[in-house]
């Protein structure tokens, strides 16, 4: 556990930020990005996690305070979810009480609570769905005057809807008696916000937009790190790029036969970097040995500085089924990488304006994708141009609204 240390006779505000995990993903980074800012700027920072360690506990600045939080018995999570909210009984019975696996996060419920109470971090910053939830029913048993702002940072509601789990399939209706007991609903694009307002039945007004910190001031520093792959030295053919993790969402096998189809035309290569199971990476390498292109495809696994690679790629792809706001595209931009993406809910048209600082084709239309792909190596665009919007998703703009959400009753932290 990592402890800041200051001056002696002063105390300074406490934020808290709460994750799951450690792990490799986009909340993650932008969450631990968010951190060292207000760290930065002269808070105290706690980093709540279930499980404190992982690939991205390296990237933690100094002076931030891990704070593991130790699980409960399921009957003992679903008694607090419930003494939290008696009268939610009715949209906690399904989601919550009467599933056989209690969600996960409400086994931490005893522990966040006990930490609020011995802690007293004067804000508390919660993201998914499951974790904000978990930090509204731990402020209500504290009694603690900490100020909550909870996070939607995904099109979460289009997985919850169709979603197979009982508990995900019945999660809207809680939303909606629960998220204004925050103090504050951010929404991290304006398509997650019409999502959440339209599935949960919040006003709209009551969910405020706030981008994702993205682009910090250390992106140069990054980009400029040695090649992090062959493919990617002076001289090779252009590589089309994509990033994040294997799984149905990102849709990379649309990604795969895109690239097959480019492959075809003209020399390029492929890399997908991001974490997955043996399993997944065997199923894409099968794909692209069906298509004829396996030799120039490679999933080098998940990295800790994307940018070295998005810096050198001839072309980003984003093929996501839907998103809330996609930080690896950003990133291309911000490393002026040319981009292309689909037009899919919600995200990439915002940060596109629309296609004005990148092609959107429609999702899953691995013809159209490769077509962008091509014409978008034939004609890139001006790297400057893409690097100015990029920068537009800065950390210090995410946390200067962060600070804003937090001025309850116009009285700021």
């Amino acid at each position: 556990m990592t402890e800041a240390v200051y001056p002696s006779g002063t105390h300074p505000t406490r934020i808290t930020l709460l994750l799951p995990a450690l792990t490799v993903g986009g909340v993650e980074r932008s969450t631990l990005s968010l951190a060292a800012e207000l760290l930065a700027r002269g808070f105290a920072v706690d980093l709540v996690v279930y499980k404190p360690e992982g690939p991205m506990r390296a990237e933690l600045p100094a002076g931030i305070r891990v704070v593991p939080l130790r699980a409960c018995s399921s009957p003992m999570a679903r008694l607090h979810a419930l003494a939290a909210d008696p009268a939610g009984i009715g949209v906690l019975f399904r989601p919550v009480l009467a599933v056989r696996r209690v969600p996960n996060a409400y086994r931490y419920l005893p522990a966040l609570v006990e930490y609020l109470r011995g802690s007293r971090p004067a804000a508390l910053i919660t993201a998914f769905p499951f974790e904000n939830l978990l930090g509204i029913a731990a402020r209500r048993l504290a009694g603690s005057p900490t100020r909550l702002i909870v996070t939607e940072r995904n099109a979460t509601t289009r997985s919850t809807q169709a979603g197979t789990k009982r508990k995900r399939r019945f999660l809207p209706p809680l939303l909606r008696r629960q998220y204004p007991m925050a103090d504050a609903v951010v929404a991290v694009s304006d398509g997650v916000a019409d999502g959440l307002a339209a599935a949960t039945g919040l006003p709209r007004t009551r969910i405020t937009t706030v981008y994702n910190p993205v682009v910090s001031q250390d992106i140069r520093a990054k980009a400029a790190a040695p090649a992090p792959h062959p493919w990617l030295e002076p001289g090779q053919p252009p590589v089309v790029m994509g990033l994040g993790r294997l799984v149905r969402q990102k849709d990379f096998p649309t990604v795969i036969r895109a690239f097959a189809r480019v492959h075809a035309k003209r020399a390029a290569r492929l890399l997908i970097v991001g974490p997955g199971s043996a399993a997944t990476q065997a199923e894409l390498r099968a794909l692209a040995t069906a298509l004829g292109c396996v030799e120039d495809t490679d999933l080098p696994g998940p990295t800790l500085n994307p940018f070295a690679y998005l810096a050198r790629a001839g072309v980003f792809v984003l093929s996501s089924l839907h998103e809330g706001l996609p930080g690896a595209l950003i990133q291309a931009l911000a490393c002026g990488c040319p981009v292309v993406s689909t037009d899919c809910p919600s995200g990439p048209a915002e940060i596109l304006d629309g296609g004005r600082h990148g092609a959107l084709v429609p999702v899953g239309d691995d013809t159209a994708m490769a077509g962008a792909i091509l014409a978008t190596l034939a004609h890139p665009p001006e790297c400057a141009a893409l690097a100015a919007r990029g920068a537009e998703f800065s950390v210090d703009r995410a946390v200067a609204l962060y600070m804003d959400a937090l001025a309850i009753q116009g009285v700021m932290l």
